[in-house]
C-alpha cells in the first residue's frame, strides 16, 4: 500500500514551461546569440546582465513569454549600445523570437504516462504563466491537451492567482497539488495557502525564478523526476 501526504488531493495542477516540456534551454540559446550579436560593445556577462534587468522591469507591462523577451532585447541591445545599435541587431532579434514561438514541443520523459495514468482519479489542470496565445499554441503541439479538466494561462503565479484557479475548481485549497519546477512560483504560494506542492527541479532555472533557501513543510515533496509522483498519488 502506498505511504502518502497527499490522501485527500482532489485537483493536480501541472506548470507547463519545463515541468511538460523544454522551455528554458531555448532561451538560453538565444540570450547566447543574442550577447554575440552585441559583444563590440561589451563583455557577454554584463549584456546577459542588462538584459535580465530590462527584462525583469518589464515584467509589469509584457508579462511572462517570448514577446516580451523579444521586446526587452531590443531595449537592452539600444541601452548597451548607447542607442547606436543598427536596425540588422533589432531584425536579428525579432527573428530569434519567431524561431522560438514556432520551435517544435519536446516534452519532458515521461510526462504523457504520468497524465493517462492520472487524470481516472483526479481533476488534471495545466497552470501555467506566459503568453496565453503562444501557451495555447504550444500545448496543441505537445499533444498532451485531452489530458486536461482545465487550462489557465496566468499573468503571474502569486497566492491571489490561485486562489482564483482553486476557486474556480471548486475544492479546497488542501484539497490542491501544484507540481511544478519552480520553487518560488510553483511551491511557496501553494504552501502559503494550505496547499500542496511536488518540485521536480530541471536542470537548469531562469534567474528570476531562483529562490536561494530550503523549502521544508508538511505538504512539500521534491522529486528526482515526473514518474516518480506515482509512487505517491
Amino acid at each position: 500500500m502506498k505511504t502518502t501526504i497527499f490522501k485527500n488531493i482532489k485537483a493536480i495542477a501541472f506548470d507547463a514551461d519545463d515541468t511538460m516540456w523544454i522551455n528554458e534551454p531555448y532561451f538560453q540559446q538565444i540570450e547566447s546569440k543574442f550577447c554575440k550579436l552585441l559583444e563590440d560593445f561589451a563583455t557577454h556577462h554584463a549584456i546577459s546582465q542588462e538584459l535580465l534587468k530590462t527584462e525583469i522591469q518589464n515584467l509589469s507591462i509584457y508579462g511572462y513569454g517570448v514577446k516580451g523577451y523579444m521586446l526587452s532585447m531590443i531595449e537592452a541591445a539600444m541601452n548597451i549600445s548607447n542607442k547606436t545599435i543598427s536596425m540588422d541587431v533589432i531584425e536579428r532579434a525579432i527573428e530569434y523570437g519567431k524561431d522560438m514561438l514556432s520551435k517544435p514541443v519536446e516534452l519532458i520523459d515521461d510526462i504523457e504516462q504520468v497524465l493517462v495514468q492520472l487524470k481516472t482519479k483526479y481533476k488534471i489542470v495545466v497552470a501555467t504563466k506566459g503568453d496565453l496565445l503562444d501557451q495555447e499554441q504550444k500545448l496543441k503541439r505537445s499533444g498532451l491537451e485531452n489530458h486536461f479538466h482545465h487550462i489557465e494561462v496566468m499573468s503571474d503565479k502569486k497566492e491571489e492567482d490561485y486562489k482564483k484557479l482553486i476557486k474556480h475548481l471548486d475544492i479546497l485549497p488542501s484539497e490542491f497539488l501544484m507540481i511544478g519546477n519552480s520553487l518560488k512560483s510553483d511551491v511557496l504560494p501553494v504552501l502559503a495557502l494550505g496547499g500542496h506542492a511536488i518540485h521536480i527541479p530541471f536542470h537548469t532555472t531562469w534567474e528570476h525564478e531562483k529562490i536561494h533557501h530550503q523549502v521544508e513543510h508538511d505538504n512539500f515533496m521534491s522529486l528526482n523526476k515526473i514518474s516518480e509522483i506515482m509512487d505517491f498519488l
